[in-house]
């Protein structure tokens, strides 16, 4: 029962409703920008738990509509180059491709940096969803100076993956080569025959090791290797030549073809993949390292398995020690069992929505020692944590919780409830908050007031890593609704709770200077 006294104190300070979430709860919906930033930097296109593909297709849409040229340009290089995202930048980007927008140059140049991004741009635009099917002049020429820029061996090493492929591209925009090296290579990749003798040299090399003319392993990326009959000792070969991330996503791959079996081969991947400098050049997503130690078989050696957990520690050492008391609610009900890239045909992720939020939370616990973790769904959990045991073990210990349903309430209530002197609120959920649902006021809101009465300077974070586009606490200045699960989101939460950079997160995005980055 709400105490009517306090509850009549409190009503000037709260902001009613202003709709429903996916589970059918009452929240604070986002405007436009924010609900946009939202789907952009946690959106994969895979089904998430209240909401489907086409369901997330429809509402970036929708959204980007509502919105100018420059913030979605501006969006689209945050999502890529902060959020790490792929398919999401290219939709904007295709977007503004549609629009004609002034600002497409700068945001292709910043989104479409790989050939893996170059076929998801082509590929968004000739879908049709934004209005269009061709390219058009424009953006055909964007593309021709895309090929034309890369360095040929660059050039073929990304001519992997299909629909479309490379070749397609190519066929479709006609670049112009500078050389007869480059003329020779487009006509090699579309499937013309080509003089050997004016192919670029590791073309050369990889043809006349597919013919069987030459043993030695050219130096490309495996994947444009794998359909050849490969050796023990070629596997090595591609082994020492990998780079990081081509080595933590392969490791199983390197223990089926022998390459542990090799004295040194563990010892030297090992040291790879604990090379600080190899991690702070490779910025993994915290949670692909989670995957590659939970999948990590029997088969690949514990010096391996052990260097995974110290990248964690590398790759999550910009995690800063905040001031003062800090308390991290973590959602472990049943939604977050969903995968957090969502379900895909033949792609669905191993990780779910809880294993980040977990791993976010003990992240938070390694720099500061003293905060106070809550697991919670319609209970709140008791979690017994070591702040000196790995990210990776705590982690896995916060993930065991829950599944229940979801009252994003409870935390602040039970740090109420005993008093707790606090000054940063870290809660990372789904905002799906369905208690309560009948109220014009969200319960979470009404304990938040409830602790600032008694903590004045406190601030609360919300942290959602799902594409959804409410909260059930509105944005002010003592409130911070953000979106994400890249660690990227940690330097955004660390100025916040310092003060240095306004509340608002959209604004953070919005200050993207255009100019400085065409």
């Amino acid at each position: 029962m709400v105490n009517r006294s306090l509850f009549q104190s409190l009503v000037g300070k709260l902001k009613p409703v202003s709709g429903h979430n996916e589970a059918g709860g009452t929240a604070h919906t986002f405007d436009s920008k924010h609900a946009l930033a939202q789907m952009a930097v946690t959106g994969c296109f895979g089904d998430v738990f209240y909401a489907n593909a086409e369901t997330q297709l429809d509402s970036v849409l929708q959204l980007a509509h509502q919105v100018d040229d420059v913030f979605l340009a501006k969006l689209a290089i945050y999502a890529r180059q902060t959020g790490a995202m792929k398919d999401m930048p290219a939709l904007l980007v295709a977007i503004l491709t549609q629009r004609k927008s002034e600002h497409l140059e700068t945001a292709f140049g910043q989104v479409i940096q790989n050939g893996k991004m170059l076929r998801n741009y082509v590929q968004m635009v000739r879908s049709g969803v934004t209005g269009r099917r061709s390219l058009g002049s424009r953006p055909k020429r964007l593309i021709q100076n895309w090929l034309n820029s890369k360095s040929l061996n660059g050039l073929f090493a990304d001519a992997v993956g299909q629909q479309p492929s490379l070749a397609d591209v190519i066929k479709m925009v006609h670049p112009k080569a500078l050389d007869p090296a480059r003329e020779a290579l487009y006509g090699y990749l579309i499937g013309k025959v080509a003089e050997s003798e004016a192919l670029p040299e590791v073309v050369q090399a990889y043809e006349a090791f597919k013919n069987g003319t030459s043993q030695s392993l050219p130096d490309l990326p495996f994947q444009k290797l794998t359909a050849l009959p490969l050796t023990q000792a070629d596997w090595v070969l591609i082994a020492q030549r990998a780079a990081w991330h081509m080595t933590r996503m392969n490791l199983n791959t390197f223990a089926r073809h022998g390459v542990f079996e090799v004295p040194g081969m563990a010892e030297l991947i090992a040291q790879r993949l604990a090379d600080p400098k190899a991690v702070r050049k490779a910025k993994p997503f915290p949670y692909q390292l989670m995957v590659a130690f939970e999948q990590a078989d029997a088969a690949v050696p514990m010096i391996v398995k052990s260097a995974l957990q110290d990248a964690m520690e590398i790759a999550t050492e910009n995690v800063p020690a905040w001031p003062g008391r800090v308390a991290v609610l973590v959602d472990v009900s049943g939604s977050m069992g969903s995968p957090v890239s969502g379900y895909r045909k033949g792609a669905t992720s191993t990780v779910r929505c809880v294993d980040v939020a977990a791993l976010i939370a003990a992240c938070v616990l390694r720099k500061n020692p003293d905060a106070i973790v809550m697991p919670f769904d319609t209970q709140v959990h008791k979690a017994t944590l070591n702040p000196r045991d790995t990210v990776l073990t705590n982690a896995a210990r916060l993930a065991k919780f829950g599944g229940g349903g979801t009252n994003c309430a409870l935390g602040l209530e039970a740090l109420n409830k005993n008093r707790t002197p606090i000054d940063l609120v870290l809660m990372v959920s789904d905002n799906e908050s369905w208690i309560h649902s009948k109220r014009q006021y969200t319960q979470t809101q009404i304990e938040w007031e409830k602790l600032k009465k008694a903590n004045s300077k406190a601030k609360l974070v919300c942290l959602d890593i799902q594409p959804y586009t409410s909260s059930q606490v509105p944005n002010q200045p003592d409130i911070l609704n953000i979106g994400g699960f890249s660690d990227s989101v940690f330097q955004v939460i660390a100025d916040f709770a310092a003060g240095r950079s306004a509340h608002e997160w959209v604004q953070q995005i919005e200050a993207i200077p255009l100019s400085e980055t065409a």
